[in-house]
């Protein structure tokens, strides 16, 4: 017999401003205590260390985290120059100090130039991907550092906020998977004083953005009125999706669609990735992907 399991059901997207020194594990499960949610999953982790942007899956809406992993996503950081630490952050050792030349603006746009586009990065050892089911950084506390396949990257915009002395600001838009500490490590060396990120802010996550978001205390305070004013802070979940094309399917089209059949829709795109929605503007379905013969066949449905 399956277990039943706990708590209420509810389904939506909360935008958390996920605050300093907390993992986002803890930033969801604390999330998912808030909202007495049966199911949680949040969208790409941010390190204790980081801030901001943390989309938050509740319910149905978590057969979306793996789309929502793929997105873009925009950082705002600071980069300490002259120092280098094992981690590439603040969390680190010191391994190296050098003083810091005088830099033009010219030097330091020429430096970001080198990243713009697409870029091959290695994965920083103090990381959580893993190698044989062990995270990097778990290996890297006992000293031990493996050889790591450089990953394909894209940086869209790398641009300087603000510069005083050693503290260089940045902006950052870019692909998944790209580690912005590593990036800041590598821009260091391009400035021939060495680097680390002293503090990052993630800004925007695909259609997402920070100034959307919510605190985990202004969660805390709405839930002492009761789940109607928590679940306010609830978008829906094919917000997830905005920037796909739309397919408006009919009551009879949308029937055949949950028994898992293809069916054919008048002024459909020709391929790709769609939004099923219903009858109604809030009737979300789920996703659909257009064969080759020009159907819509669903692909994953959300149950509501």
């Amino acid at each position: 017999m399956a277990r039943k399991r706990r708590g209420r059901v509810v389904n939506g997207i909360v935008l958390l401003d996920k605050p300093l020194g907390m993992s986002s594990n803890a930033a969801l499960q604390k999330v998912k205590q808030i909202f007495k949610a049966q199911k949680a999953g949040h969208t790409g982790s941010l390190d204790p260390l980081a801030t901001g942007l943390l989309p938050i899956c509740l319910g149905e809406a978590t057969k979306l985290t793996s789309y929502l992993l793929d997105s873009d996503k925009k950082y705002q950081g600071v980069a300490k120059l002259g120092v280098r630490t094992n981690t590439g952050d603040t969390e680190g050792d010191i391994m190296e100090t050098r003083p810091v030349p005088v830099l033009s603006d010219a030097t330091i746009e020429n430096a970001l130039d080198s990243f713009r586009g697409d870029i091959a990065q290695i994965p920083p050892m103090h990381s959580a991907l893993k190698l044989n089911g062990k995270p990097l950084y778990e290996l890297a506390r006992q000293g031990i550092e493996v050889e790591r396949k450089p990953r394909n990257v894209s940086i869209f915009k790398f641009e300087k906020l603000s510069f005083n002395k050693d503290e260089l600001e940045i902006f950052v838009h870019c692909s998944k998977g790209t580690y912005i500490r590593t990036l800041v490590e590598d821009m260091g060396e391009i400035l021939e004083c060495g680097a680390h990120l002293s503090s990052l802010r993630r800004v925007a996550a695909g259609p997402f953005e920070i100034k959307q978001t919510v605190t985990l205390d202004k969660l805390s305070e709405l839930a002492e009125k009761g789940f109607d004013a928590l679940d306010q802070c609830l978008l829906p979940m094919h917000s997830a999706l905005v920037d796909w094309p739309e397919i408006s399917l009919s009551a009879n089209s949308a029937y055949f669609v949950r028994q898992g059949q293809p069916v054919q829709v008048a002024k459909a795109p020709s391929n790709g990735w769609v939004r099923l929605m219903g009858e109604n503007p809030d009737d979300f379905i789920g996703i659909g992907q257009i064969l080759d013969d020009g159907r819509v066949a669903p692909k994953r449905l959300v149950n509501l």
